[in-house]
This record gives C-alpha cells, sequence and structure tokens, in this order.
C-alpha cells in the first residue's frame, strides 16, 4: 500500500533554499541529521525533499509540484502577506478544469502550484 509520496527537487544552495522555505514559506527542517547538500522540510502533512545540484540553470529547471488543499484562499492570503512572489501568469484563479489555483516560483525555479477543486 502506498501512503505518502515526497517530491525531490533541485536546489543550488541549501541555506537559500531553507531561507525560502522555512523563513518565507512556513516550512520546518525536519531529520535527525544534517546531510551536506541535502535538505528536508515540511509544512502540515506535506514534505519536500531538496539535493544539491550546484550547476543547476534556473531557467532551464523544470522541477514542478502540485500542492493540494482545502483552503486556497487563506493559502494564498498567507503566503501574500508573508510577501512570497506569486508568479506574474499564476495569481489565484478559477481553472477550466475545476481547480481553484496559484502558482509561484522557488529560488531555483522549481513551479509551486496550490490548489483545491472548485465544489
Amino acid at each position: 500500500m502506498l501512503t505518502q509520496i515526497c517530491p525531490k527537487l533541485p536546489m543550488r544552495s541549501k541555506l537559500i533554499t531553507k531561507q525560502f522555505y522555512v523563513g518565507k514559506l512556513g516550512f520546518e527542517e525536519f531529520g535527525s541529521a544534517d546531510f551536506a547538500g541535502y535538505l528536508m522540510v515540511q509544512k502540515d502533512n506535506l514534505q519536500l525533499h531538496f539535493f544539491e545540484f550546484k550547476t543547476l540553470d534556473p531557467l532551464h529547471n523544470y522541477g514542478q509540484v502540485y500542492i493540494r488543499t482545502d483552503d486556497i484562499e487563506a493559502t494564498y492570503q498567507e503566503l501574500v502577506q508573508r510577501n512570497v512572489p506569486i508568479h506574474p501568469h499564476g495569481h489565484l484563479q478559477t481553472k477550466p478544469w475545476g481547480q481553484k489555483e496559484f502558482s509561484l516560483l522557488d529560488p531555483d525555479h522549481n513551479l509551486l502550484t496550490f490548489g483545491q477543486t472548485v465544489e
């Protein structure tokens, strides 16, 4: 039985990635060991893992994660209040496929899309 998925995304700098996810998005770092070149963060029931890729060109990074939420409006407002830049083409809107979504890019241009099914 499958129980969870933990996406692994590339990062150029563990410090910058940690500052963004913990400092800006409100995640917490977790794990019992501080592994060089690897970072694990969590928030609520979501875990994201990052592996070091120092030569990553952010403009050619296609890392993407779709994050479901049960309160898209509150999630959006929280990030706006934290001054997290929302993707210029990803502001909160209802999509034709029945999802209310918004998107943002992390420092390495991993695309995070947050969504909730429209009832």
